[in-house]
């Protein structure tokens, strides 16, 4: 089947003029499906991961439509809004209005937090017909009065599943009552859960859903792997990856702040290029740090979960998951960041025997078996044998947080003496990768505490197995 082209697709000729020049030639699925419904009127449920081109899915209608209307501009009053969760991605979204609409004569305008609000006031006051926005500066512009929202014709919410990670759901709520009753509304999302379908049904009247990915599956061009270390050595595996010149622009994830910069000093200490983004950078160095990762000035950028969307930068060959995420979509947005636009890209993690659960769960929810190296200088046959014992425990341990947040149906106790292998060792051992996911292994009710002749189960010891599986919400963010 031949591949449809933009050419094909009913877009204005200011708009095709921009897409060649920028080199584009075929939509993606998404662009493919998108732009004709939302041209047509229809309220959208975009469902795709990371890194599908859903912001040009998006972008390019609503610029045909104002300009196909003719909206008057007023100061203060925009046409159409885009709500994102970051301002990286904010600032991205801006930049792709800039470059499909500059032979249009529409003005775009983002806003952030973190940085003052001066020019960004400056901004709306002389009018703009598309706003990006992130909420919390939203809404204080909002209070101040030098923003309305009650003549938004367009609006569209953007990686609203993220929005919900990062607690912002109390905002999008406050928000929604600013719009008018009637407006086009857009509503994306790499994932669908609970809250988020709950959502998108007050907002959406008679969507067309769009879904080109199965929720929570990962990019299928990016090659997997895992590594089994000890924790001690996580940064002296990183350096000895990077020795390898064909990790030529590398993304590593870690889980905190400190941790980040801990890593950067330890690179530059080795003389590998590096920078970090978090939350405690200004705008004005996060900004720095990728332009430079961007244009190859550094080799590594090490991040932090607030860039794991956001960051949409051509050419990242690798992703090393340094600390593995404590939620699994948060590893499908990590890893994300590579294999973009048809290309190849690597993802590794170093799994430690304490997150051997986030593994466990990753696997279980993107349906996908990790590779497991061991050839490597670090390899841990004690994490290895913890992680290959764990395709029950894990599980158990995941259900027993579950519980624990319910109130509890398990009591887990200490396992009788001689009862350590069971079942689950005795499958594990016919597969010495780890665990196959939710088709492989024993049910975690095959290796339970069953009462032993010698009377009740005692409480755990609090080293026990399952100390090693803390609730996300027991670590710090």
């Amino acid at each position: 089947m031949q591949k449809i082209s933009f050419a094909d697709l009913a877009l204005l000729p200011p708009l095709q003029t921009a897409l060649q020049e920028s080199g584009y030639v075929h939509p993606t699925p998404i662009q493919e499906q998108a732009i004709p419904a939302v041209l047509e009127g229809h309220d959208i449920l975009g469902i795709a991961q990371t890194g599908t081109g859903k912001t040009a899915a998006f972008c390019l209608p609503i610029l045909q439509i104002i300009a196909t209307n003719r909206w008057s501009r007023e100061a203060r009053r925009p046409a159409a809004l885009i709500l994102t969760p970051t301002r990286e991605l904010a600032i991205q979204i801006h930049e792709s209005l800039e470059t499909y609409g500059k032979h249009l004569r529409l003005k775009h305008a983002v806003i952030f937090g973190g940085v003052g609000q001066g020019p960004q006031v400056k901004a709306l006051q002389s009018g703009c017909d598309v706003l990006v926005a992130t909420p919390g500066r939203l809404l204080d512009l909002i209070q101040q009065r030098f923003l309305s929202l009650d003549r938004v014709q367009i609006f569209v919410l953007d990686e609203a599943d993220r929005m919900l990670d990062m607690g912002f759901m109390q905002d999008i709520r406050r928000i929604l009552p600013l719009l008018p009753k009637k407006t086009h509304n857009l509503f994306f999302s790499a994932t669908m859960p609970t809250e988020i379908q709950k959502l998108a049904n007050t907002i959406l009247k008679d969507p067309k859903k769009i879904e080109v990915t199965p929720a929570s599956t990962t990019v299928e061009k990016i090659d997997q792997s895992v590594l089994f270390v000890d924790k001690k050595d996580k940064l002296s595996l990183l350096l000895h990856l990077l020795k390898d010149r064909q990790l030529r622009k590398v993304l590593v994830f870690v889980q905190m702040k400190h941790g980040a910069n801990r890593v950067v000093e330890k690179l530059e200490k080795n003389g590998v290029s590096t920078a970090a983004i978090h939350g405690n950078k200004s705008q004005g160095a996060r900004q720095r740090a990728i332009e430079h990762f961007a244009s190859g000035q550094i080799r590594v950028l090490v991040a932090t979960d607030i860039a794991s969307r956001g960051i949409d930068i051509d050419g990242i060959t690798h992703v090393i998951n340094l600390e593995l995420p404590h939620l699994p979509e948060s590893y499908v947005h990590r890893i994300g960041r590579t294999a973009r636009a048809g290309t190849d890209g690597q993802a590794i993690s170093l799994c430690g025997a304490e997150e051997r659960s986030f593994l466990y769960a990753i696997e279980k929810t993107t349906r996908q078996q990790i590779r497991v190296v061991t050839d490597q200088p670090f390899h841990s046959e004690s994490v290895a044998k913890s992680s290959i014992m764990s395709v029950g425990k894990a599980k158990a341990a995941i259900e027993g947080q579950r519980d624990s947040r319910g109130g509890g149906r398990h009591q887990r106790g200490r396992r009788p003496p001689g009862r350590r292998g069971g079942p689950s060792s005795a499958a594990s051992a016919s597969h010495p990768s780890g665990p196959r996911g939710p088709s492989g292994g024993n049910s975690s009710r095959s290796s339970g505490s069953a009462p032993s002749a010698r009377g009740p189960a005692k409480p755990a010891p609090k080293k026990s197995f399952f100390g090693l599986f803390k609730r996300p919400e027991d670590k710090k963010s």
